[in-house]
């Protein structure tokens, strides 16, 4: 090789060791001399990796910690088996930590501890890595652009696997809103869906058909007490492939900057469904390219949570009710219409939550409906960048809404909607006195 680059062995065993810069005139004598694409010795790998490390380093565990940027880049530079090994090993802690909060949630409740419960164990997949998958989202995009040739997912569902796409009443599908006939080669859809439920129905099967191997890899690197555990974690991730081929990562990162995060433009942009956008707003952490953080909830008016994804350190109740004065609870009461709030934890933490009512089902008189509500929210820090924060005087962090994470863990005693007494606080006799709240608790 020295022969060839015309320079000493010496020399390259300094470049080796990162004691010497690889200069822009020596780049371009190796891509010559070994017919190397330039691209190939971007690093560009090495950048995602950094960014990944970086990450995971702002957690507050690391804080009294000295730790430069260029010395995150050069352990990623020049130690990637080193780096996946830490990044790897910082998931599966992840992963124990939010075990371990809900077998805490369990005895303080008074619950049994049942760690196979396949629900938590989906949440604790995905809110480990934050539902952020920049392998998937790579994967998607670039299975988007094949679909985009073929002038869409019937184009190329067609032309790749020779399977055509058929509507049909839902009285013919049994009870199925997708079903793949592999006997009639064609992928049947209920008529009654819309248009924006239609496309994801068929991204979703264009995933499991295409975007197998790339879930197969991440759900490798999960384990599972349960098979429907595991079961709900891969239909999950089936799910977040469908919205990133429907949703490319680099086109609609570009847009909720451009739009502000106007989640009703957006879905006019991208043919979507506001839930849809909502859900997509949560995964947009790809190291490197990272927009707003968002938490997502959906609850029904029962207060029963159906989803749950935390992009944004929000803290979820892990068991029982939410806070009734967060207004993703009151959005029932308005149809269809953007509710916005700040809210502000015990701790001093503020956040910004946008609400607001989703359908599912219907299409036809008579039709089955599920009326939801969804709430997305992101830290105070970010709120700025959100167009529903503009313009509007008097509307600001410092009106923010005092809630907790869920009676039994809020310690706000003047609450006049608590439900139930905090742990370890001791409640006073009525018998002299009654306060306007529901409980009086003692100082001791």
């Amino acid at each position: 090789m020295a022969q060839d680059l015309e320079i000493s062995a010496s020399y390259i065993a300094l470049l080796e060791r990162n004691h010497r810069p690889l200069s822009a005139e020596l780049l371009l004598r190796l891509a010559q001399t070994y017919k190397l694409d330039m691209a190939q010795l971007a690093g560009a790998g090495a950048a995602v990796d950094t960014a990944r490390l970086q990450a995971v380093l702002k957690d507050p565990m690391f804080a009294d910690l000295d730790l430069p940027a260029l010395e995150t880049a050069d352990i990623t530079t020049n130690f990637p088996g080193v780096t996946e090994a830490l990044l790897r090993l910082y998931t599966a802690y992840r992963e124990e930590q939010l075990a371990l909060a809900d077998r805490s949630a369990d005895a303080s409740t008074g619950g049994g501890t049942d760690l196979a419960d396949p629900v938590a164990e989906s949440r604790r997949f995905l809110e480990a890595r934050r539902n952020s998958f920049p392998s998937l989202d790579e994967a998607a995009e670039r299975l988007a652009q094949q679909v985009a040739e073929h002038e869409g997912l019937v184009g190329y569902l067609k032309a790749r696997h020779g399977l055509r796409v058929r509507r049909l009443p839902s009285s013919a599908l049994a009870g199925s809103t997708r079903r793949l006939d592999r006997h009639r080669r064609e992928v049947v859809l209920d008529d009654g869906l819309d248009h924006a439920s239609q496309q994801f129905q068929l991204a979703l099967q264009v995933a499991y058909l295409d975007l197998t191997g790339d879930v197969d890899v991440l759900m490798a690197e999960g384990s599972f007490a349960s098979e429907s555990g595991e079961r709900l974690t891969r239909r999950a991730l089936a799910s977040y492939a469908a919205a990133a081929l429907l949703m490319p990562y680099s086109a609609f990162a570009r847009a909720v900057e451009a739009r502000r995060y106007d989640i009703e433009a957006l879905a006019r942009q991208f043919g979507a469904s506001f839930e849809q956008i909502a859900h997509r707003l949560t995964t947009l952490q790809k190291p490197g390219q990272e927009r707003v953080p968002f938490f997502f909830i959906r609850v029904d008016p029962a207060g029963n949570v159906s989803k749950r994804l935390d992009g944004a350190g929000f803290p979820f109740a892990r068991h029982g009710g939410g806070c009734p004065l967060w207004t993703v609870h009151q959005a029932f009461q308005t149809p269809r219409q953007i509710v916005t709030q700040w809210l502000e934890l015990p701790d001093g933490q503020r956040f910004f939550s946008i609400a607001r009512t989703v359908t599912a089902g219907g299409g036809a008189y008579g039709a089955a409906r599920v009326e939801r509500a969804i709430a997305l929210g992101c830290a105070e820090e970010h709120a700025h960048r959100l167009i529903y924060t503009q313009a509007r005087p008097g509307f600001g962090p410092e009106t923010a809404t005092p809630i907790g994470v869920t009676c039994r863990l809020c310690h706000r005693t003047e609450c006049t909607a608590r439900s139930a007494p905090p742990i370890g606080r001791a409640i006073l006799p009525d018998d002299l006195r009654r306060t306007s709240a529901p409980f009086g608790f003692s100082d001791a």
